[in-house]
Protein backbone atom coordinates (compact mmCIF):
# COMPACT_ATOMS: atom_id res chain seq x y z
CA UNK A 1 0.00 0.00 0.00
CA UNK A 2 1.11 3.64 -0.57
CA UNK A 3 -0.11 6.53 1.99
CA UNK A 4 -0.14 9.37 0.81
CA UNK A 5 -0.11 12.73 3.21
CA UNK A 6 -1.66 15.73 1.94
CA UNK A 7 -4.65 16.05 -0.42
CA UNK A 8 -3.04 19.61 -2.24
CA UNK A 9 -2.01 19.53 -6.12
CA UNK A 10 1.21 16.92 -5.87
CA UNK A 11 -0.36 14.79 -3.53
CA UNK A 12 -3.79 14.18 -5.55
CA UNK A 13 -1.44 14.11 -8.90
CA UNK A 14 0.93 11.76 -6.90
CA UNK A 15 -2.12 9.22 -6.38
CA UNK A 16 -3.18 9.40 -10.05
CA UNK A 17 -0.45 8.97 -11.42
CA UNK A 18 0.63 6.21 -9.65
CA UNK A 19 -2.58 4.35 -9.94
CA UNK A 20 -2.04 4.81 -13.72
CA UNK A 21 1.24 3.47 -13.78
CA UNK A 22 0.72 0.74 -10.80
CA UNK A 23 -0.57 -2.74 -10.91
CA UNK A 24 -2.41 -3.63 -7.50
CA UNK A 25 -0.89 -0.68 -5.55
CA UNK A 26 -3.73 0.00 -3.24
CA UNK A 27 -3.42 4.00 -2.20
CA UNK A 28 -4.81 5.96 0.19
CA UNK A 29 -4.66 9.58 0.28
CA UNK A 30 -5.08 11.44 4.14
CA UNK A 31 -6.34 15.34 4.39
CA UNK A 32 -6.60 17.40 7.53
CA UNK A 33 -8.95 19.56 6.91
CA UNK A 34 -12.42 19.12 5.07
CA UNK A 35 -11.28 20.32 1.39
CA UNK A 36 -9.10 19.48 -1.07
CA UNK A 37 -7.02 21.14 -3.48
CA UNK A 38 -7.40 24.76 -1.37
CA UNK A 39 -4.65 26.36 -3.64
CA UNK A 40 -5.62 24.82 -6.93
CA UNK A 41 -8.75 26.30 -5.87
CA UNK A 42 -7.54 29.89 -5.30
CA UNK A 43 -4.28 30.30 -7.76
CA UNK A 44 -4.25 32.74 -10.48
CA UNK A 45 -7.17 34.51 -9.25
CA UNK A 46 -9.48 31.58 -9.41
CA UNK A 47 -8.55 30.36 -12.78
CA UNK A 48 -5.57 28.54 -11.43
CA UNK A 49 -2.03 28.85 -12.64
CA UNK A 50 -1.41 25.37 -13.56
CA UNK A 51 2.23 26.06 -15.27
CA UNK A 52 4.36 27.86 -17.55
CA UNK A 53 5.09 27.56 -21.43
CA UNK A 54 8.81 27.58 -20.36
CA UNK A 55 9.87 24.14 -22.41
CA UNK A 56 14.18 24.38 -22.28
CA UNK A 57 14.86 22.35 -18.80
CA UNK A 58 17.65 24.85 -17.92
CA UNK A 59 15.89 28.09 -18.55
CA UNK A 60 12.82 26.48 -16.60
CA UNK A 61 14.95 25.56 -13.58
CA UNK A 62 16.26 28.89 -13.73
CA UNK A 63 12.94 30.51 -12.65
CA UNK A 64 13.44 28.65 -8.54
CA UNK A 65 15.58 30.79 -5.73
CA UNK A 66 15.56 27.32 -4.53
CA UNK A 67 16.18 24.20 -5.85
CA UNK A 68 17.29 25.80 -9.48
CA UNK A 69 20.24 22.64 -9.56
CA UNK A 70 18.52 20.39 -8.08
CA UNK A 71 15.57 20.56 -10.80
CA UNK A 72 17.80 20.20 -13.75
CA UNK A 73 17.58 16.51 -13.97
CA UNK A 74 13.90 16.07 -12.95
CA UNK A 75 12.82 18.48 -15.75
CA UNK A 76 14.35 16.70 -18.18
CA UNK A 77 11.81 13.65 -16.97
CA UNK A 78 8.60 15.57 -16.55
CA UNK A 79 8.58 19.13 -17.27
CA UNK A 80 5.52 21.57 -18.59
CA UNK A 81 5.26 20.06 -22.60
CA UNK A 82 4.84 16.91 -20.07
CA UNK A 83 2.08 18.32 -17.70
CA UNK A 84 0.22 20.26 -20.77
CA UNK A 85 0.21 16.29 -22.25
CA UNK A 86 -1.59 14.89 -19.09
CA UNK A 87 -4.37 17.42 -18.81
CA UNK A 88 -5.39 17.00 -22.71
CA UNK A 89 -5.12 13.51 -22.34
CA UNK A 90 -7.74 13.67 -19.39
CA UNK A 91 -9.74 16.34 -21.23
CA UNK A 92 -8.50 19.49 -19.92
CA UNK A 93 -7.08 21.76 -23.04
CA UNK A 94 -4.78 24.55 -21.67
CA UNK A 95 -3.37 27.90 -22.99
CA UNK A 96 -1.19 30.03 -22.86
CA UNK A 97 -0.96 34.02 -22.17
CA UNK A 98 1.22 36.73 -23.21
CA UNK A 99 3.23 36.30 -20.18
CA UNK A 100 3.95 32.53 -20.38
CA UNK A 101 1.35 31.80 -18.04
CA UNK A 102 -1.01 29.01 -18.57
CA UNK A 103 -4.57 28.40 -17.42
CA UNK A 104 -7.19 26.09 -18.53
CA UNK A 105 -9.62 27.49 -21.06
CA UNK A 106 -12.36 27.63 -19.33
CA UNK A 107 -10.59 29.76 -17.01
CA UNK A 108 -12.16 28.00 -14.10
CA UNK A 109 -10.02 26.48 -11.30
CA UNK A 110 -12.66 23.78 -10.27
CA UNK A 111 -11.93 22.82 -14.14
CA UNK A 112 -8.16 21.61 -12.73
CA UNK A 113 -10.11 20.16 -9.67
CA UNK A 114 -12.50 17.96 -10.99
CA UNK A 115 -10.06 16.94 -13.68
CA UNK A 116 -7.60 15.27 -10.83
CA UNK A 117 -9.78 14.26 -8.44
CA UNK A 118 -11.88 12.46 -11.36
CA UNK A 119 -8.65 11.09 -12.28
CA UNK A 120 -7.58 9.91 -9.43
CA UNK A 121 -10.71 8.42 -7.73
CA UNK A 122 -11.80 6.42 -11.19
CA UNK A 123 -8.49 4.93 -10.62
CA UNK A 124 -9.15 3.41 -7.13
CA UNK A 125 -7.56 5.88 -4.62
CA UNK A 126 -9.58 6.25 -1.43
CA UNK A 127 -9.52 9.76 -0.39
CA UNK A 128 -9.86 10.11 3.23
CA UNK A 129 -10.85 13.88 4.47
CA UNK A 130 -10.03 14.89 8.14
CA UNK A 131 -7.31 12.93 8.77
CA UNK A 132 -5.07 14.10 11.83
CA UNK A 133 -1.83 12.29 11.46
CA UNK A 134 -0.56 12.61 14.94
CA UNK A 135 2.95 10.40 13.95
CA UNK A 136 4.54 7.51 12.12
CA UNK A 137 6.48 4.82 12.70
CA UNK A 138 9.52 2.78 10.73
CA UNK A 139 8.07 -0.67 10.66
CA UNK A 140 9.47 -3.59 9.37
CA UNK A 141 7.70 -3.65 6.40
CA UNK A 142 7.06 -0.07 5.93
CA UNK A 143 5.60 2.35 8.30
CA UNK A 144 2.63 2.93 10.63
CA UNK A 145 0.67 6.11 10.75
CA UNK A 146 -0.75 7.07 13.62
CA UNK A 147 -3.93 9.16 12.90
CA UNK A 148 -6.27 10.97 15.88
CA UNK A 149 -9.24 9.13 16.79
CA UNK A 150 -8.93 6.86 13.95
CA UNK A 151 -7.45 3.20 13.49
CA UNK A 152 -3.63 3.23 12.28
CA UNK A 153 -3.12 2.82 8.58
CA UNK A 154 -0.12 0.66 7.85
CA UNK A 155 1.62 0.83 4.31
CA UNK A 156 4.74 -0.26 2.34
CA UNK A 157 5.27 3.15 0.40
CA UNK A 158 4.94 6.61 2.23
CA UNK A 159 4.98 10.02 0.33
CA UNK A 160 4.86 13.53 2.06
CA UNK A 161 3.26 16.36 0.16
CA UNK A 162 2.11 18.35 2.75
CA UNK A 163 3.02 21.37 1.83
CA UNK A 164 3.88 24.16 3.85
CA UNK A 165 1.57 23.27 6.96
CA UNK A 166 3.94 22.14 10.13
CA UNK A 167 2.79 18.98 10.54
CA UNK A 168 4.75 17.83 7.16
CA UNK A 169 8.11 19.36 8.88
CA UNK A 170 7.94 17.45 12.07
CA UNK A 171 7.24 13.84 10.23
CA UNK A 172 10.07 14.63 7.95
CA UNK A 173 12.04 15.54 11.37
CA UNK A 174 11.23 12.74 13.12
CA UNK A 175 12.49 10.37 10.45
CA UNK A 176 15.95 12.54 10.94
CA UNK A 177 15.85 14.97 7.82
CA UNK A 178 16.76 18.33 8.43
CA UNK A 179 14.32 21.25 8.09
CA UNK A 180 15.61 24.22 6.70
CA UNK A 181 13.42 27.24 8.83
CA UNK A 182 10.37 28.31 6.44
CA UNK A 183 9.93 31.86 5.71
CA UNK A 184 7.71 33.21 3.28
CA UNK A 185 8.20 34.01 -0.12
CA UNK A 186 6.08 35.69 -3.02
CA UNK A 187 5.06 38.59 -0.99
CA UNK A 188 4.00 42.38 -1.72
CA UNK A 189 6.23 45.18 -0.59
CA UNK A 190 4.72 47.62 2.41
CA UNK A 191 5.87 51.10 2.02
CA UNK A 192 3.83 53.19 4.45
CA UNK A 193 6.19 56.29 3.69
CA UNK A 194 5.78 56.46 0.20
CA UNK A 195 4.99 58.97 -1.57
CA UNK A 196 3.20 57.21 -4.37
CA UNK A 197 1.27 55.45 -2.63
CA UNK A 198 -2.10 57.77 -3.66
CA UNK A 199 -1.45 56.67 -7.19
CA UNK A 200 -2.46 53.08 -6.15
CA UNK A 201 -3.35 51.06 -9.65
CA UNK A 202 -0.63 53.01 -12.06
CA UNK A 203 1.29 49.73 -13.91
CA UNK A 204 4.79 50.71 -15.26
CA UNK A 205 5.39 47.75 -17.70
CA UNK A 206 9.04 47.83 -17.21
CA UNK A 207 10.67 48.57 -14.33
CA UNK A 208 13.63 47.21 -11.87
CA UNK A 209 13.48 46.53 -8.52
CA UNK A 210 16.11 45.83 -6.02
CA UNK A 211 17.25 45.08 -2.52
CA UNK A 212 20.92 45.03 -1.52
CA UNK A 213 22.90 43.25 -4.63
CA UNK A 214 19.11 41.62 -5.58
CA UNK A 215 17.56 42.85 -8.92
CA UNK A 216 14.31 42.16 -10.57
CA UNK A 217 13.04 43.31 -13.50
CA UNK A 218 9.23 43.59 -14.95
CA UNK A 219 5.72 44.64 -14.62
CA UNK A 220 5.63 46.89 -11.02
CA UNK A 221 2.03 47.94 -10.11
CA UNK A 222 1.85 50.84 -6.98
CA UNK A 223 -0.27 49.92 -4.42
CA UNK A 224 -2.23 51.82 -1.56
CA UNK A 225 0.84 49.96 0.49
CA UNK A 226 3.72 49.92 -1.52
CA UNK A 227 4.68 47.90 -4.62
CA UNK A 228 3.44 44.73 -5.70
CA UNK A 229 3.15 43.16 -9.42
CA UNK A 230 5.80 40.57 -10.75
CA UNK A 231 8.98 42.34 -10.44
CA UNK A 232 7.94 42.76 -6.93
CA UNK A 233 7.10 39.25 -6.01
CA UNK A 234 9.96 37.61 -8.34
CA UNK A 235 12.02 39.86 -5.88
CA UNK A 236 10.54 38.84 -2.85
CA UNK A 237 11.29 35.28 -3.79
CA UNK A 238 15.01 35.66 -4.58
CA UNK A 239 15.46 37.79 -1.46
CA UNK A 240 13.29 36.08 0.77
CA UNK A 241 15.94 34.87 3.47
CA UNK A 242 17.96 38.18 3.00
CA UNK A 243 14.24 40.09 3.62
CA UNK A 244 13.16 37.96 7.25
CA UNK A 245 17.06 38.03 8.19
CA UNK A 246 16.23 42.02 8.51
CA UNK A 247 12.74 41.59 9.85
CA UNK A 248 11.79 43.32 6.84
CA UNK A 249 12.85 46.47 7.50
CA UNK A 250 15.47 47.67 4.45
CA UNK A 251 16.03 50.23 1.60
CA UNK A 252 14.52 49.39 -1.49
CA UNK A 253 15.42 51.15 -4.89
CA UNK A 254 13.31 51.28 -7.89
CA UNK A 255 14.82 52.00 -11.71
CA UNK A 256 11.48 53.31 -13.66
CA UNK A 257 13.28 53.67 -16.82
CA UNK A 258 15.61 50.46 -16.89
CA UNK A 259 17.07 50.73 -19.92
CA UNK A 260 18.48 54.30 -18.74
CA UNK A 261 21.53 55.28 -15.96
CA UNK A 262 21.42 58.45 -14.20
CA UNK A 263 23.68 59.99 -17.15
CA UNK A 264 21.91 59.11 -19.96
CA UNK A 265 18.43 60.10 -18.70
CA UNK A 266 20.45 63.37 -17.72
CA UNK A 267 21.65 63.92 -21.29
CA UNK A 268 18.42 62.44 -23.05
CA UNK A 269 16.80 65.43 -21.11
CA UNK A 270 19.26 68.30 -21.51
CA UNK A 271 19.04 67.60 -25.50
CA UNK A 272 15.27 68.09 -25.34
CA UNK A 273 15.89 71.47 -22.95
CA UNK A 274 18.33 72.65 -25.73
CA UNK A 275 16.06 71.59 -28.79
CA UNK A 276 12.78 72.63 -27.60
CA UNK A 277 12.84 75.37 -24.89
CA UNK A 278 9.71 76.75 -25.45
CA UNK A 279 8.20 73.29 -24.84
CA UNK A 280 7.20 71.49 -21.12
CA UNK A 281 8.25 68.32 -19.81
CA UNK A 282 5.01 67.41 -19.07
CA UNK A 283 3.78 67.20 -22.43
CA UNK A 284 6.92 65.87 -23.39
CA UNK A 285 7.20 62.76 -21.00
CA UNK A 286 10.12 61.19 -23.08
CA UNK A 287 10.29 57.94 -21.20
CA UNK A 288 7.05 57.34 -22.01
CA UNK A 289 5.70 56.41 -18.06
CA UNK A 290 2.06 56.89 -17.08
CA UNK A 291 1.48 60.29 -17.05
CA UNK A 292 0.06 60.30 -13.44
CA UNK A 293 3.25 59.29 -12.11
CA UNK A 294 5.30 61.48 -15.02
CA UNK A 295 3.67 64.45 -13.20
CA UNK A 296 4.52 63.18 -9.78
CA UNK A 297 8.17 63.14 -10.31
CA UNK A 298 8.44 66.64 -12.24
CA UNK A 299 6.94 67.41 -8.97
CA UNK A 300 8.76 65.80 -6.69
CA UNK A 301 12.24 67.57 -8.03
CA UNK A 302 10.80 70.81 -7.99
CA UNK A 303 9.52 71.36 -11.60
CA UNK A 304 6.26 73.59 -11.44
CA UNK A 305 3.76 71.90 -14.02
CA UNK A 306 3.83 73.79 -17.16
CA UNK A 307 6.57 75.52 -16.87
CA UNK A 308 9.43 75.86 -20.12
CA UNK A 309 11.91 73.20 -20.11
CA UNK A 310 14.40 76.19 -21.43
CA UNK A 311 13.72 77.96 -18.07
CA UNK A 312 14.79 74.66 -15.91
CA UNK A 313 18.47 74.52 -14.40
CA UNK A 314 20.24 71.19 -14.61
CA UNK A 315 20.22 70.82 -11.54
CA UNK A 316 16.68 69.96 -11.41
CA UNK A 317 17.22 67.98 -14.72
CA UNK A 318 19.93 66.25 -12.73
CA UNK A 319 17.88 65.57 -9.95
CA UNK A 320 14.44 64.33 -12.30
CA UNK A 321 17.19 62.22 -13.96
CA UNK A 322 18.25 60.74 -10.48
CA UNK A 323 15.15 59.73 -8.89
CA UNK A 324 13.44 58.07 -12.07
CA UNK A 325 16.68 55.99 -12.15
CA UNK A 326 17.07 55.13 -8.62
CA UNK A 327 14.24 55.86 -6.03
CA UNK A 328 14.60 54.83 -2.62
CA UNK A 329 11.86 53.31 -0.58
CA UNK A 330 11.84 52.02 2.84
CA UNK A 331 9.95 49.05 3.52
CA UNK A 332 8.99 49.35 7.09
CA UNK A 333 7.75 45.54 8.12
CA UNK A 334 5.90 43.00 6.15
CA UNK A 335 3.09 43.09 4.25
CA UNK A 336 0.03 44.20 5.59
CA UNK A 337 -2.05 42.05 3.35
CA UNK A 338 -0.87 38.76 3.86
CA UNK A 339 -0.45 38.12 -0.13
CA UNK A 340 2.73 35.32 0.73
CA UNK A 341 1.54 32.59 -1.49
CA UNK A 342 4.84 30.55 -1.27
CA UNK A 343 7.03 29.45 1.45
CA UNK A 344 11.21 29.45 1.45
CA UNK A 345 12.06 26.16 3.61
CA UNK A 346 11.94 22.85 4.36
CA UNK A 347 13.79 19.51 3.85
CA UNK A 348 17.25 19.74 3.51
CA UNK A 349 17.41 18.90 -0.43
CA UNK A 350 21.00 17.12 0.15
CA UNK A 351 18.84 14.21 1.87
CA UNK A 352 16.90 13.77 -1.79
CA UNK A 353 17.56 12.00 -4.40
CA UNK A 354 15.95 13.65 -7.45
CA UNK A 355 15.72 10.55 -9.61
CA UNK A 356 12.59 9.49 -7.37
CA UNK A 357 12.58 12.03 -5.07
CA UNK A 358 13.13 9.34 -2.49
CA UNK A 359 14.45 10.16 1.07
CA UNK A 360 18.30 9.31 1.46
CA UNK A 361 18.03 8.36 5.03
CA UNK A 362 14.48 6.24 5.03
CA UNK A 363 14.04 3.61 1.90
CA UNK A 364 10.09 3.92 0.34
CA UNK A 365 10.13 7.77 2.28
CA UNK A 366 9.15 10.32 -0.61
CA UNK A 367 8.23 13.61 -0.69
CA UNK A 368 6.80 15.68 -2.97
CA UNK A 369 5.83 19.93 -3.83
CA UNK A 370 6.28 22.70 -1.68
CA UNK A 371 7.71 20.35 1.48
CA UNK A 372 11.11 20.54 -0.18
CA UNK A 373 13.22 23.54 0.40
CA UNK A 374 12.25 24.53 -3.68
CA UNK A 375 10.44 27.22 -4.31
CA UNK A 376 9.96 28.91 -7.43
CA UNK A 377 9.00 32.92 -8.49
CA UNK A 378 5.04 33.89 -9.64
CA UNK A 379 3.85 32.37 -12.65
CA UNK A 380 3.10 28.63 -12.49
CA UNK A 381 6.34 27.27 -11.18
CA UNK A 382 5.24 26.11 -8.05
CA UNK A 383 2.86 24.40 -9.38
CA UNK A 384 4.86 22.78 -12.18
CA UNK A 385 7.39 21.57 -9.26
CA UNK A 386 4.18 19.81 -7.87
CA UNK A 387 3.80 18.04 -10.82
CA UNK A 388 7.46 17.20 -11.54
CA UNK A 389 8.05 15.86 -7.80
CA UNK A 390 5.01 14.04 -7.57
CA UNK A 391 4.96 12.57 -11.03
CA UNK A 392 8.69 10.88 -10.28
CA UNK A 393 7.98 10.00 -6.87
CA UNK A 394 4.84 8.10 -8.01
CA UNK A 395 6.31 6.67 -10.99
CA UNK A 396 9.45 5.37 -8.53
CA UNK A 397 6.78 3.61 -6.14
CA UNK A 398 4.39 2.44 -9.07
CA UNK A 399 7.95 0.63 -10.58
CA UNK A 400 8.53 -0.71 -7.24
CA UNK A 401 5.75 -2.34 -6.32
CA UNK A 402 6.07 -6.11 -7.46
CA UNK A 403 2.72 -6.51 -8.77
CA UNK A 404 3.76 -3.97 -11.12
CA UNK A 405 6.12 -5.66 -12.67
Amino acid sequence: MLVIIGGGAAGIFASAICAEKGKGVDIVVLEKTRQLLSKVRISGGGRCNVTHAQFEPKKLAGNYPRGNKELLGPFHAFQPQDTIAWFDKHGVTLKTEEDGRMFPVSDQSSTIIDCLLSSAKNSGVEIRLEQCVRGIEKTEHGFRVDIENREPVECRYLLLATGSSPIGYELAASFGHTITPPVPSLFTFNVPSSQLNDLAGIVVDDAEISIKNLKQRGPLLITHWGFSGPAALKLSAWAARELHACNYRTEIFINWIPDYNPEKAFDLLNQIKEQNPKKTLEGENPFHLPMNLWKRFLQLSGIALGQPIGHLPKKELSLLASSLTRSSFFQDGKTIYKQEFVTSGGVALSEINFRSFESRLIPNLFFAGELLDIDGVTGGFNFQNAWTSAYLAASCIAKRHPQTN
